[in-house]
């Protein structure tokens, strides 16, 4: 009776010993994407505080008011056109990206991970220095400030300066890691291991700030 018990037992179908994922997908994709939906929780919070306030108002800063200026052009006035190269070059640094990855899991060409994962970082870069233009403009010359606004409602300062800087955070992390990621590329190092899923991951929340990037703007510089 023990041995028949025995025999049921064995032959009875695991679904999930541990050894592989349920999900068809490594831990290390699965645990970023985890990440990515708890941090957009993150960011739809501040949105909807945005567009709570925003709307509390009866009067609010107009964006082709606000955002007109540009670098070099002292007293010219182009609405939104600093704002649209900024987002432009974003956009195009998730071009970049895309590229990386598909060079790294289609073709293992670490050459080409390497320039596509430059250009990126590039971009980053372009958009955190243009970031910090604006809010330098803002501030020293348009004397806005967390607590006042000359252009009207004054929560407006602080929740542009919160919610632009949080982005401007999560940029400057991906710039970081994309080039501690291209240092190793470069080396040789994910050539060794025999996969660029590092890149595919950091790919994915290069994309998310992208994303989030396109509700910060039509929420400040469109609305």
């Amino acid at each position: 009776m023990a041995e028949a018990t025995l025999t049921t037992n064995t032959m009875k179908p695991s679904i999930w010993n541990g050894g592989r994922s349920p999900f068809k997908v490594s831990w290390g994709k699965l645990m970023m994407w985890y990440f990515l939906v708890g941090d957009s929780f993150s960011f739809a919070s501040f949105l909807i505080t945005y567009g709570a306030l925003r709307f509390s108002y009866e009067s609010w800063p107009a964006p082709t008011k606000v955002f007109a200026s540009m670098p070099f052009l002292e007293g010219v006035k182009l609405p939104l056109m600093f704002v649209s190269f900024m987002t432009f070059t974003l956009i195009m640094s998730s071009v970049t990206m895309v590229l990386a990855v598909h060079y790294g899991n289609h073709e293992m060409n670490r050459k080409k991970v390497t320039k596509w994962l430059l250009f990126t970082i590039l971009g980053g870069i372009i958009f955190l220095g243009s970031q910090a233009w604006e809010w330098t403009h803002l501030i020293v010359d348009e004397h806005m400030t967390l607590a006042s606004n000359p252009f009207g409602a004054p929560a407006f300062g602080w929740l542009f300066f919160t919610i632009t800087g949080f982005h401007g955070f999560h940029v400057l992390t991906g710039v970081i890691i994309n080039c501690i990621v291209c240092a190793k590329v470069a080396r040789g190092d994910y050539d060794r291991k025999g996969s660029y899923e590092m890149v595919e991951k950091i790919g994915l929340y290069w994309h998310f700030v992208d994303l989030v990037w396109v509700f910060v703007f039509m929420a400040f510089y469109l609305l």
